[in-house]
């Protein structure tokens, strides 16, 4: 098991930056273009990797499958079936999208949904990222596993004996580079169905970098989720949530992608050590800020001091307040003025 692994440059897991995976998805609308369009959103917004789906309706669904109900008011009339078809990414663009990732410097990373998906991706992809719906389908997920590369699995509708014959399965073809994404498979998911705590349950039954495959609508719940100790975000961001296609409503627009980034590289940044310490640059504020014992009045030499003739107040490089009982009773060495900060050598 292991609590880093790496994806083309980049280590995720313990002490490394945060991989924030842009999610693309469907949201090309079968335009090469505006593929090419959410390439240049990603890396604007600064993401470390952007993701598309490999998919043909044919080997996905049956064509008797029902329609799921979060798109029947966004695609009426059609079966799941036919969306599916007409949201196919179209295989000759793998290559033309990968070489255009490369050349933006991102990383190019697209979820494969049967095994010629997978040997066509294995030229261009650093890693698999893993449908939640495709965690069940054990001989393709060892199929991918069998390549070597890491694998991001998703793990929406999943239970722990899901997620560890997912894991046996890996761990089956010799490869251990594997990161588990919490999910909730809920096209958008509302905060109270999100259940953050669960990345800790994940975490602690397996010993693996944990993340966050987030549907909500908004930034702040993967935010939240880098504080609780995400290593991975993947998030879906469109050109405009006005345009038509099953993936746009949920998905972040550009700015908010970008918000959303720059939020967690600020969270992680701001999680820092663990050891509780004036830290560098907090000296001036602790010599200045603090409180210490001030001469309230003159106090001429020789005089017992008493605690009427002393004030604590800033700044704090005097005697510590919680020597004020010791300094009570004891005498003046040399004049003492008014608002003079007071030091052992004065008594």
């Amino acid at each position: 098991m292991k609590d880093r692994i790496k994806i083309g440059n980049r280590w995720i897991g313990e002490g490394k930056p945060v991989f924030v995976i842009a999610e693309a998805g469907a949201n090309h609308d079968r335009k090469l273009e505006q593929a090419k369009e959410l390439i240049d959103i990603a890396v604007e917004a600064k993401a470390d990797a952007v993701k598309f789906q490999t998919y043909r309706a044919e080997t996905l669904y049956s064509k008797k499958t029902p329609q799921f109900s979060y798109l029947k008011d966004l695609e009426k009339g059609k079966s799941t079936y036919d969306i599916i078809k007409e949201n196919e990414l179209p295989r000759e663009w793998q290559k033309k999208l990968y070489e255009y990732a490369c050349s933006k410097n991102i990383i190019f990373l697209s979820t494969p949904f049967d095994k010629q998906a997978i040997d066509e991706l294995e030229p261009f992809v650093p890693a698999y990222k893993w449908s939640s719906f495709t965690i069940v389908d054990l001989p393709l997920l060892g199929y991918a596993a069998s390549k070597m590369k890491p694998m991001i699995i998703s793990t929406g509708m999943c239970n722990l004996a899901d997620i560890q014959e997912a894991i046996d399965t890996i761990y089956s073809q010799k490869n251990d580079n594997i990161v588990l994404l919490h999910c909730t498979s809920l096209y958008p998911t509302q905060p109270n169905q999100v259940n953050l705590r669960m990345m800790d349950t994940i975490q602690n039954a397996f010993y693996l970098p944990v993340g966050l495959s987030d549907h909500t609508i908004g930034i702040f719940i993967p935010i939240a989720a880098v504080a609780r100790g995400a290593k991975v975000i993947e998030k879906h961001f469109t050109i405009s949530r006005k345009l038509k296609g099953p993936d746009h409503p949920f998905a972040l627009e550009p700015k908010e992608l970008s918000e959303m980034i720059m939020g967690i590289r600020e969270v992680e940044e701001s999680i820092g050590f663990a050891k509780k310490q004036i830290i560098p640059g907090e000296e001036e504020m602790a010599r200045l800020g603090r409180r210490s014992i001030i001469a309230k009045t003159d106090i001429p030499a020789g005089t017992k001091i008493t605690e009427d003739m002393i004030i604590i107040k800033r700044p704090g490089y005097g005697i510590s307040p919680k020597f004020i009982n010791i300094v009570i009773g004891r005498e003046a060495k040399e004049d003492i003025e008014a608002d003079d900060i007071i030091n052992w050598e004065m008594i």
